[in-house]
C-alpha cells in the first residue's frame, strides 16, 4: 500500500499577499508595452500579449466575482484535483479573454481587479466556500490556484516579450508544492522522489520503497524548470537534455505523468 499522502494546509493571508506581489510585477512589465509588444504572439495558441496581460488578472477576478457571490453550499474539489480540471476550463477562457481584451485597457483591468482583490480578501474567512466553474473550494486551497495561474502565465509572459520578470518566492512556492503534491496525488507511490529545492520533495510511483539513504530513483530540478515541466511548457526530454533535470534510476522517467494540467 502506498502511504498516506499528507494534506497541505495553506495560509490565506500569505497566498494573498503573493498574489497581490505577483501582479504588480506583471503591472510593471506591461505598463511600458506598446501597440506592437502587445501584437506579439505567445506560445498560447492563437494569444497575443494582448490577450495573455488580459487573462492574467481575470484569473484572480474569479476570486473577486466569488467572493462577492453567495457562498457554495460544500466543498467539491482539493487543489491537487484543480489541475486536472484546467482543459474543460480552456475554451470558456479562451472567450473571456478575448472579449474583455477587444473592450478593456490591460492596466485599468488589472488595477481594478488588483484593487477589489485586495479590499475581499483582507476580511474573508480562509474556509469561505467559491463557487468556481471547476468546482467549490475553500479560498486558502483556491488562492494556492491563483498563485499557480500567475506563475504560469507570467512565465509565458517573459517568454513572449523576451525579457525577465520577476516571481514573488511565496507565490513561487506555493506554485512548486502544488504541483509537486498534485504528481504524489496523481502517481501514488514510494519507487521515486522528486526533488525540487528549496520548496518541494515528494514521492511518487508504484513499486519499492526505500526506508533510508539516498533512494535509488531520483528527479531533481530547479522550481522554474518543474513548473513548465508540469504546465507542459517544456518536454521531459528537452529538459533532461538540457541538463535542467537530473534523473537517476531506472524508474526516475516520470514522463508519462506529465504535464499535469488538463
Amino acid at each position: 500500500m502506498p502511504p498516506t499522502q499528507r494534506v497541505r494546509k495553506y495560509d490565506s493571508a500569505k497566498l494573498a499577499a503573493a498574489v497581490t506581489a505577483q501582479l504588480q510585477h506583471v503591472r510593471t512589465a506591461v505598463a511600458g508595452l506598446g501597440e506592437g509588444q502587445l501584437a506579439l504572439p505567445t506560445r498560447l495558441p492563437g494569444w497575443t500579449v494582448r490577450e495573455l496581460v488580459t487573462h492574467i488578472p481575470l484569473t484572480v477576478g474569479v476570486v473577486n466575482r466569488t467572493l462577492e457571490a453567495p457562498a457554495a453550499p460544500a466543498r467539491e474539489m482539493t487543489p491537487v484535483e484543480w489541475p486536472s480540471a484546467t482543459a474543460q476550463l480552456a475554451a470558456h477562457a479562451d472567450e473571456v479573454a478575448r472579449k474583455t481584451a477587444a473592450d478593456t485597457k490591460p492596466l485599468d483591468l488589472l488595477d481594478g481587479i488588483a484593487a477589489r482583490f485586495a479590499e475581499l480578501t483582507a476580511v474573508a474567512p480562509p474556509d469561505r466556500l467559491l463557487a468556481v466553474r471547476s468546482g467549490a473550494m475553500r479560498l486558502d486551497d483556491f488562492l494556492v490556484t491563483r498563485c499557480a495561474e500567475l506563475v504560469v502565465h507570467t512565465d509565458d509572459l517573459a517568454d513572449a516579450l523576451g525579457t525577465e520578470i520577476p516571481f514573488d518566492r511565496q507565490a513561487l512556492a506555493a506554485t512548486t508544492r502544488l504541483l509537486a503534491d498534485t504528481l504524489a496525488a496523481r502517481a501514488p507511490g514510494g519507487s521515486v522522489e522528486v526533488r525540487v529545492p528549496p520548496f518541494a520533495v515528494v514521492q511518487c510511483i508504484e513499486g519499492p520503497r526505500h526506508t533510508r539513504g539516498t533512494p535509488p530513483n531520483v528527479v531533481e530540478t530547479d522550481p522554474l524548470t518543474w513548473i513548465r515541466l508540469a504546465a507542459g511548457r517544456v518536454a521531459w526530454a528537452e529538459a533532461v537534455a538540457a541538463a535542467s533535470v537530473t534523473a537517476s534510476g531506472e524508474r526516475a522517467d516520470i514522463s508519462e505523468q506529465l504535464p499535469l494540467f488538463g
